[in-house]
């Protein structure tokens, strides 16, 4: 991405705040029109420079999705937001945007107020979106990872979360051990866990096996699915343990 990255600063109005927790309604002018107001707020600040990289370029991606997909934000705040073009980007953990007053433009959400998102990724082939929702991973058994975002893949009695990872491996064109390779690689390390009923996390593989030992109360209706032993993607064994555990 070539366009210039905006630093922007959260809306936090105390009088909005109030309305927006209250049981009643938000009012006129934090819907519709206003709404988009808001989001173009959180537009306003300081240019920041991407810095170009150094190699002949880069394979693979720092985001979950290339695409500027449609996103719903929550705050903290419980201010209602409009919908919003938007990526995350995994490698520098940030949220980008395109504002709806300048589509050129590219800008960093500053953050700090946002529990969740949910990005509207449309279905190939057909005329409908699925909806990827993305919160804060507040049970990491790690603290400083409790700002991430996770993906809640599934969510019955068992909820099963992805922890996004990229690194980025510097080209090696350089120094006593030229390796010879010209390009930068952003390469996945994805996380995969399993949050039990006691609320407990477990890492875990997508197999059966792994499963079966993460979920013995589960280990029978996988054995038994005839979709669980060819699943092999995300989508794969989300229909697996939907059919298997309903929420």
């Amino acid at each position: 991405m070539t366009a210039h990255l905006f630093s922007i600063a959260v809306l936090l109005l105390v009088g909005s705040v109030a309305s927006a927790q209250s049981a009643s309604p938000p009012p006129a002018e934090q819907t519709g029109a206003a709404a988009r107001a808001n989001i173009d707020a959180l537009g306003r600040g300081d240019a920041a420079i991407i810095r170009k990289p150094t190699s002949a370029g880069v394979i693979g991606s720092p985001y979950v999705d290339n695409r500027w997909l449609l996103a719903r934000l929550t705050l903290s705040t419980k201010l209602p937001l409009a919908p919003v073009p938007l990526k995350y980007d995994v490698l520098n953990q940030r949220l980008l945007m395109r504002p709806l007053n300048r589509a050129a433009d590219s800008l960093q959400l500053d953050d700090r107020a946002v529990t969740r998102f949910e990005l509207a990724e449309p279905v190939a082939g057909t005329t409908t979106t699925r909806q990827r929702v993305f919160r804060r991973f507040e049970e990491a058994p790690v603290p400083n990872q409790r700002t991430d975002y996770v993906e809640v893949l599934h969510e019955g009695r068992y909820a099963l979360l992805k922890r996004y990872v990229k690194v980025l491996r510097k080209a090696g064109n350089t120094g006593a051990y030229n390796t010879g390779e010209q390009y930068d690689r952003v390469e996945d390390k994805n996380v995969y866990y399993l949050r039990r009923p006691d609320a407990s996390l477990l890492p875990v593989k997508l197999n059966v096996k792994a499963l079966q030992a993460a979920v013995p109360e589960l280990a029978t209706a996988l054995k038994q699915s005839a979709a669980a032993q060819t699943a092999k993607t995300d989508v794969d064994w989300v229909a697996v343990l939907d059919a298997i555990d309903p929420k």
